[in-house]
């Protein structure tokens, strides 16, 4: 058997035997070691890692913490972004409207932006044909035509384009509960459809014709979603209840007006709350008169100290549009302190704030935990863990992969935050009835980005959405998209 391997002029050297039986004598001699392996393979790394003293060290009670509906749930799917966007509308419009309880319709997003992601692929494919199959931009375009994940503006475009619908309109399917053979075939026939393009086009065949073809192809997409998913509703009805209002209670709980006397009041049985009631009501209808907020009002910012994307600086990736004409994605990079500010402040005035993570670092599911303190696989391994923010990012290490919702902060002696209440789509069975809290110091290593509502971002930060952007390669973005 070959011990080396000759690659770019210096030879590998294989993991010998006696190397092996060294480091098997120097783990076996070490007592510790023997405690965490069988602590470890019986129950796993994460539960044989888990500190009691940082778990108690995180209670959940915030100081300001803001009431949300019921808990939502992705299940198998890659929707988070639209889950944790959709949550921080509902808060808007439940508190608005004096509701109990409402949920958006996510699937009526996700069968648009399977459309739209479409779409847009193709039309990189038309704008790259004379790009090279194994080039670095065609490749990044071709990883995942039309894939679940996502970020704010992408929700942003969608909802501007097609407006929103309650769940009860536009209910889930099986294919987005769980959307993996869903999305597998129709990305794979994009992928025939780009080869097809790219194919005719080196046969000579003119734009306009290669447009034409694309349109048939945009047909059977169409097709492969309505069959999925279902075809989303153009009008709907809609109906709700206010809380607190002719239940023959007040807001405090106490008989309400003529009420007052129960013992005179006939017991029917009956809802007499007032109703909110629309007929044949449509989406764009529906978004803007009941989404008391304007999802143009929002801007992304980030936290990515690396060398190479300095803050106080605008930047856009390229081709990571999912609605074409609505762009590509921007961010403004900006310091801890000012990025840590805006969420405090947005949230101190009563309002939830979408934001995406690496919600796989130092993570406990079951528990609803972010925290270094409690999840110690450095006691485990016994070895530290040093990368800081900046080099985690550069090496791939801790990019964005989830997005969720802040509903609550909570402030120590100084007033400063020291941990945050963390509303997740993973249903109610995980974590505290489906909330998470997250220490302070797992934020500033682990959250990447924030949607902030202009209102709330700082006189430079707000001077900064008139600059002219950097733009970033695909492959090189400040944050990736959220599944």
């Amino acid at each position: 058997m070959n011990e080396t391997n000759e690659h770019n002029g210096t030879t590998a050297k294989a993991v010998d035997a006696e190397r092996l039986r060294e480091y098997s004598r120097a783990f076996n001699a070490d007592r510790a070691n023997l405690v965490a392996a069988n602590a470890a393979v019986s129950s796993g790394v994460l539960k044989a890692a888990t500190d009691y003293q940082g778990l108690r060290n995180l209670p959940r009670d915030f100081s300001v913490e803001l009431k949300q509906g019921s808990i939502t749930n992705q299940e198998r799917s890659g929707r988070c972004w639209m889950f944790a966007s959709l949550n921080t509308l509902r808060y808007e419009l439940m508190h608005r409207w004096n509701l109990e309880d409402f949920e958006f319709s996510e699937t009526y997003l996700f069968f648009w932006d399977a459309i739209e992601k479409s779409n847009t692929y193709l039309e990189n494919v038309l704008a790259t044909l004379d790009e090279p199959v194994d080039s670095r931009v065609f490749a990044a375009i071709n990883e995942g035509p039309s894939d679940d994940g996502g970020w704010w503006q992408m929700f942003a475009a969608l909802v501007n384009k097609y407006g929103l619908v309650p769940k009860s309109a536009y209910p889930e399917s099986q294919n987005s509960r769980d959307s993996e053979a869903f999305k597998q075939y129709l990305n794979t026939k994009l992928r025939e459809f780009a080869a097809d393009l790219r194919a005719r086009h080196a046969a000579g065949e003119t734009i306009d014709a290669l447009r034409q073809i694309k349109h048939e192809d945009m047909a059977t997409v169409y097709r492969i979603c309505a069959i999925a998913l279902g075809e989303p509703p153009a009008t709907f009805d809609f109906l709700a209840r206010v809380k607190g209002d002719g239940d023959d209670t007040g807001k405090s709980g106490e008989p309400s007006g003529e009420a007052k006397n129960v013992d005179e009041q006939p017991k029917t049985g009956k809802d007499t709350r007032r109703q909110i009631r629309e007929t044949g009501i449509t989406p764009l209808e529906f978004a803007r008169k009941y989404v008391p907020v304007d999802v143009n009002d929002f801007v992304t910012l980030c936290n990515a100290p690396m060398e190479r994307t300095p803050f106080s600086t605008r930047y856009r990736v390229r081709f990571s549009a999912n609605v074409a004409e609505a762009g590509d994605m921007e961010f403004i990079n900006l310091p801890l302190d000012v990025f840590k500010k805006a969420a405090v402040d947005q949230l101190v005035a009563g309002h939830p704030i979408w934001f995406a993570c690496d919600c796989m670092q130092f993570a406990l599911r079951k528990e609803g935990v972010f925290d270094r303190d409690s999840v110690r696989v450095d006691q485990l391994f016994g070895t530290e863990f040093t990368f800081d923010k900046a080099t985690g990012l550069e090496y791939g290490d801790r990019p964005s992969n989830h997005a969720m919702t802040l509903t609550g902060v909570n402030f120590d002696a100084d007033g400063k935050p020291n941990r945050w209440k963390v509303e997740n789509s993973w249903g109610k069975d995980n974590g505290k009835d489906g909330y998470y809290v997250a220490s302070d110091s797992w934020f500033d290593q682990f959250v990447i980005e924030l949607v902030i509502r202009k209102d709330y971002l700082d006189a430079a930060t707000r001077e900064l959405l008139h600059a002219e952007p950097a733009e970033l390669d695909p492959w090189q973005p400040l944050t990736r998209p959220c599944h």
